[in-house]
């Protein structure tokens, strides 16, 4: 079949047959179809939009691009978490060793950060050793230690996301629900899980602003991936303000090491036990939600997850003693304090702002090639609903130039509102989109 009339007949409103969808996958793989159509017929989806039907037979064309791992030699059913983005978001940092430490599998693929969100994989690279760029058979090794693996996209695992992202980055289709949900769940279905817990943000640091846009996200991503195969549920979460204290790469891994301890925000730790038990659900492990909080919990305060972290840690190569001692992670060579402006209560801080503050930091990037500084990152000091005076330190800027501070200072202001009092909080849970497993 022609490439034109693939193009043609999405671009008119038609529904592709299931082998247009896959011509269109394994044209833009192996480079039979050149950039300039394949970036027609992503925009024509964008305009047009995918059928669920279509998004299927795409997600499964894009994990058939490369390898399915059979991970049925490590017993029970291999689990995974993703999140949608956010701000302070270290919560896989967390979840993973707390489901390895309960017994659970966890091969779990992540990204870099883009834009203002963080990503979990630059995180993890501010250990200083630690590699998330492994081999399958590496990745096995790991697996095998420790029963949890952290780690980027190999070169095996749908091939057909990597070629497909790089152009809707550059062609402005990046806003599409069926291209968001083959890009997600190629790369986690190609992993060989048997379940997937979802973490859909909403808010003002989210790429869906709108508890609506969220939920039908969700609900396109839970149908996807369990007709492909996979258990899958999703939980929609906050992002209007950053989550946690610690805002960056190392500083973020700091605070994950804390929590694990026992001493990290209490959001953070209980949203980590409720992303933990879910997993443990669709891995069979635990019976219910409550069994997997039991679990988790246990795990959690018996120190066996801070144990699992750093076993997890020296098997990927990393030093180990960040646990015991995180001045070993990398250091700010400039830090400068953003102080309150006005006697009051901290009403709010948005956190797009802040995310856009950490970037100018250092601590992300604004395009894919860009470096990262480890060391770069805002600590919070008064969070919302703090109660602060003129003068005093709100946030602790920190990075290695001391020529970014200004920029970043200014974007971390506008993110401030101080007023003189503050609305209740929002629930750690906004919602909740299942597919055939009960809580």
């Amino acid at each position: 079949m022609r490439a034109v009339d693939v193009i043609r007949r999405k671009r008119d409103g038609g529904e592709l047959i299931d082998d247009e969808v896959r011509a269109f996958v394994a044209g833009a793989t192996d480079g039979s179809w050149p950039d300039y159509q394949v970036s027609a017929l992503l925009m024509a989806i964008v305009w047009r939009g995918l059928t669920e039907g279509e998004t299927v037979v795409l997600t499964n064309a894009m994990v058939m691009s490369g390898e399915r791992l059979d991970l049925s030699e490590f017993g029970g059913t291999p689990v995974d978490k993703h999140s949608t983005g956010g701000v302070g978001d270290k919560l896989s940092l967390i979840i993973a060793p707390l489901v390895a430490a309960c017994g659970g599998l966890v091969p779990m693929m992540s990204g870099r950060g883009l834009g203002h969100t963080g990503g979990t994989l630059d995180k993890l690279e501010s250990i200083p050793g630690f590699t998330t760029q492994l081999s399958l058979p590496e990745m096995r090794a790991v697996l095998k230690k420790t029963r949890c693996v952290l780690i980027g996209q190999t070169r095996e695992i749908a091939p057909a996301d990597r070629k497909l992202y790089s152009l809707r980055d550059v062609t402005g289709t990046v806003e599409s629900i069926p291209l968001i949900c083959g890009s997600i769940l190629s790369k986690k279905i190609a992993e060989g899980i048997g379940g997937l817990v979802l973490d859909v943000k909403v808010g003002s640091g989210a790429f869906m602003k709108t508890r609506e846009d969220a939920r039908q996200l969700a609900t396109w991503l839970v149908r996807i991936a369990e007709r492909n195969g996979v258990r899958t549920e999703a939980i929609l979460t906050p992002m209007n303000t950053p989550l946690g204290r610690a805002v960056g790469n190392a500083n973020e891994v700091a605070e994950s090491i804390e929590t694990l301890k026992g001493r990290g925000p209490k959001e953070i730790e209980e949203l980590s036990l409720l992303f933990a038990a879910r997993m443990l659900v669709l891995a069979g492990i635990a019976a219910g939600e409550a069994d997997g909080l039991s679990k988790a919990g246990d795990a959690l305060s018996s120190g066996r997850a801070l144990e699992s972290f750093a076993a997890i840690i020296e098997a990927q190569r990393g030093d180990p003693r960040v646990i015991d001692d995180p001045g070993r992670l990398p250091q700010p060579a400039a830090q400068e304090h953003w102080t309150a402006t006005a006697d009051g209560v901290i009403s709010a801080m948005e956190a797009e702002l802040v995310g856009r503050a950490a970037v100018a930091l250092g601590a992300g990037r604004d395009r894919a090639d860009a470096a990262v500084d480890a060391a770069a990152g805002i600590t919070i000091l008064a969070p919302v609903g703090a109660r602060v005076r003129r003068g005093e330190p709100v946030a602790l800027l920190a990075c290695s130039e001391s020529s970014r501070i200004a920029g970043a200072k200014a974007l971390f202001g506008e993110a401030v509102q101080i007023g003189t009092h503050v609305t209740a909080p929002e629930p750690l849970v906004i919602d909740r989109v299942s597919g055939t497993t009960p809580h």
